[in-house]
């Protein structure tokens, strides 16, 4: 897949300073323990080499990563057992991977990776099945068609960079409302915000699957 094999180049440079834990994220982490105890079950949808899934571990019962890179998860694997995590649980693969339960997290997140993916209606749809009735969703999105110089400029060139592999899928949404209406039925909307972060804006969105 054009994809998996795009992340793996990046795996190896992926825990530089700012790239695997911005600023941004720390912020989200910070609003995502809100809706976090000892019990909760966690899956971050990819997650990369693991930096979230990390944060997380020691708040909660269990976290699970699951990402469509190899080399990913193979760090993300060799820095859990540096750290004798064990309730940090790594899968490689995609949200559709059967080896996910329906029904069986608590709290799912989706970080910068909503807008990467080749039907993002579909990956959401997956998501209300992961999660347990009055389960949570948490995403953080850029929204690249929110800026009308990105948009305009180069909208065309990414696409095509896109098409031959050079880049992933992407998906141009012009804010949270294009998420948001996207989204089952079954999800209610708990926190919705947006915030300009170097001209991109990110769209954070908290849901309770109901």
């Amino acid at each position: 897949m054009k994809s998996e094999k795009l992340w793996d180049r990046l795996a190896k440079n992926w825990d530089t300073p700012g790239v695997s834990l911005g600023e941004n994220d720390i912020k989200m982490l910070k609003k995502t323990k809100k809706y976090l105890n000892d019990a909760s079950i966690v899956l971050d949808y990819g997650c990369a080499t693991g930096s979230i899934v990390f944060e997380l571990a020691d708040t909660v019962k269990e976290v699970h990563g699951v990402d469509i890179s190899s080399n990913m998860i193979e760090i993300a694997k060799t820095k859990a057992a540096e750290r004798n995590s064990n309730n940090a649980i790594f899968t490689q693969g995609t949200i559709f991977d059967e080896r996910l339960q329906p029904e069986s997290f608590d709290l799912i997140l989706a970080l910068s990776i909503l807008h990467l993916v080749e039907d993002a209606p579909q990956v959401l749809e997956r998501i209300g099945q992961l999660l347990k009735p009055g389960g949570i969703f948490i995403s953080d999105t850029p929204c690249l068609g929110k800026n009308a110089l990105i948009t305009t400029l180069i909208r065309l060139p990414l696409a095509l960079l896109s098409k031959i592999g050079i880049l992933p899928h992407i998906n141009f949404f012009t804010g949270s409302s294009g998420i948001t209406s996207i989204m089952p039925a079954n999800f209610k909307i708990l926190e919705n915000e947006s915030s300009a972060e170097q001209s991109i804006t990110e769209c954070f969105i908290v849901a309770r699957k109901i």
